[in-house]
């Protein structure tokens, strides 16, 4: 715990820290306000749960969106971002009826997709502006603050909704955010712009991360630098050295090609194997960077998968709770606890990251929450306030040890369109889950479906318990990747 506070002795983490919580309370009022205001104008509940559709919507594209935070400066993005929020929310001042919902909606959108490209350069300008050894305590304490404002701003805003309606909360938000602005503008980073002309790493950049070898796949026409003579030596093909032979130009082949003439010198650029990399190749490269790292793609492909479950698990609180005899209200409780669990685990990550390593965090995290969710089929409310307790502190620590690692193991220039893939790989799947769980609560029941939860949930932990392969063990396994000659 002791060490967790240490964080807040770096002048930029407590820059962004401060930052997160007054923008997140912003945030959280308004994630509520936004649905009560709609139901209010129009009393449908199909409109009202548009509103969080539209603030998630954006997500899905997470991989384009994330591009900008490594084609603009990020520093002058997340004040830029935090402006433009600020200038837009007191737009919703017009909205007077039910014909002006639109307004609304339209509002929320854009407020999601700035939001994605706030949270992926953020991420990013973090791993440049924030020491190593405090990533995993940062991102920990970012978690804590996150969910604690979500307990706390939503009965603020809705008491501000009560006296002065929608726009009041509005513009509540839009001073959060300007706020937000100047300690962003007080940020000192140490890492200079991101290049948007850099090439990622996967697409024979040679940006690996510390401890990884670029396989041939990786950096084609690059080749491991040795000094031991070799007995079959390829030749240079042509687009590798064009109109060349390897050979010395002394010694006499019988099958040499012959050079340019030096009366026409060639002028073309000289030749490498790596292709000028299009749009959609720096878009994509996110996604390839994670698929391809050892250590990246079993976190986000477990978060993903324990997102999933989450959304299941969340579509049967209502069961639960009517299972437990009590009215609908009683899911604040639950939630309450829920957030609770969430702040206690973003206290101690830090530590608890050091300790067990990014693998062994998210393990004990999925296990503790499957665990839970498999109990709720129990149901008495001693034990249905101490599941969603647990169920808040293990969730959390898959989502902090994935983005800890993220951070870490990419390249500054291809940092936050990996951050916005992870983002959207890990998030995307809560949505079917919930879907997944809104069709099955009724003709399964929620005791069957909580108990078989808690067995599959617990299968996705196993595989990080597994020792990850090394980086010679891989090579070996493929020598013809690790050495292409």
């Amino acid at each position: 715990m002791t060490k967790t506070w240490t964080v807040f002795h770096d002048r930029n983490a407590r820059l962004f820290l401060t930052a997160v919580t007054v923008s997140g309370f912003g945030t959280s009022a308004l994630w509520l306000v936004s649905g009560v205001w709609v139901k209010d104008l129009t009393g449908s509940d199909g409109l009202a749960a548009l509103c969080m559709l539209a603030m998630w919507a954006p997500t899905l594209a997470g991989p384009l969106l994330g591009a900008l935070a490594d084609r603009v400066p990020r520093k002058p993005l997340l004040v830029g971002g935090s402006l433009l929020l600020a200038a837009l929310l007191p737009v919703l001042f017009a909205v007077d009826g039910p014909d002006r919902v639109w307004l609304v909606l339209t509002v929320l959108f854009v407020y999601g997709a700035a939001g994605v490209v706030h949270d992926a350069a953020e991420s990013a300008l973090v791993a440049g502006a924030v020491a190593p050894p405090l990533l995993g305590g940062f991102n920990g304490l970012r978690m804590a603050v996150t969910e604690g404002m979500k307990l706390v701003a939503p009965l603020a805003g809705a008491g501000l909704y009560a006296v002065r309606g929608g726009p009041g909360v509005a513009l509540l938000d839009a001073i959060t955010f300007v706020l937000a602005a100047l300690l962003y503008a007080g940020l000192r980073i140490r890492r200079s712009r991101p290049d948007p002309l850099a090439p990622p790493t996967g697409t024979g950049g040679g940006d690996a991360p510390p401890g990884r070898t670029a396989t041939a796949a990786e950096a084609p026409g690059r080749r491991p630098a040795t000094n031991r003579p070799t007995l079959f030596k390829r030749r240079a093909t042509a687009p590798e050295a064009p109109g060349l032979g390897r050979t010395s130009p002394g010694r006499p082949t019988p099958f040499r090609r012959t050079a340019p003439s030096p009366k026409t010198p060639d002028l073309s650029p000289p030749a490498t194997n790596r292709r000028t990399p299009s749009r959609r190749t720096h878009v994509g490269a996110g996604t390839r960077h994670i698929w391809a790292h050892p250590t990246l793609r079993p976190l986000v492909m477990a978060g993903g998968t324990t997102m999933f479950f989450a959304g299941l698990n969340g579509a049967l609180i209502y069961a639960v709770i009517d299972g437990l005899g009590h009215s609908p209200a009683y899911a604040g409780a639950l939630y309450a606890a829920q957030g609770a669990g969430s702040v206690a685990v973003g206290l101690v990550s830090g530590p608890a990251l050091r300790r067990l390593g990014e693998r062994r965090f998210a393990a004990y995290g999925i296990a503790l929450t499957a665990v839970a969710a498999g109990l709720r089929a129990i149901p008495p409310d001693p034990l249905a306030l101490a599941c969603s307790a647990a169920i808040g502190a293990g969730l959390p620590c898959v989502l902090i040890a994935a983005l800890t690692a993220v951070q870490r193991e990419t390249p500054d220039a291809l940092l936050g369109r990996a951050v916005a893939t992870a983002h959207t790989l890990v998030y995307t799947p809560n949505v079917l889950g919930l879907a997944a769980g809104a069709a099955l609560v009724e003709p399964v029941g929620q005791r069957p479906l909580s108990a078989l939860l808690g067995v599959t949930w617990s299968a996705t932990a196993v595989p990080l318990f597994q020792r990850p392969a090394s980086a010679s063990r891989i090579a070996s396994r493929s020598p013809s990747d690790a050495n292409p000659a």
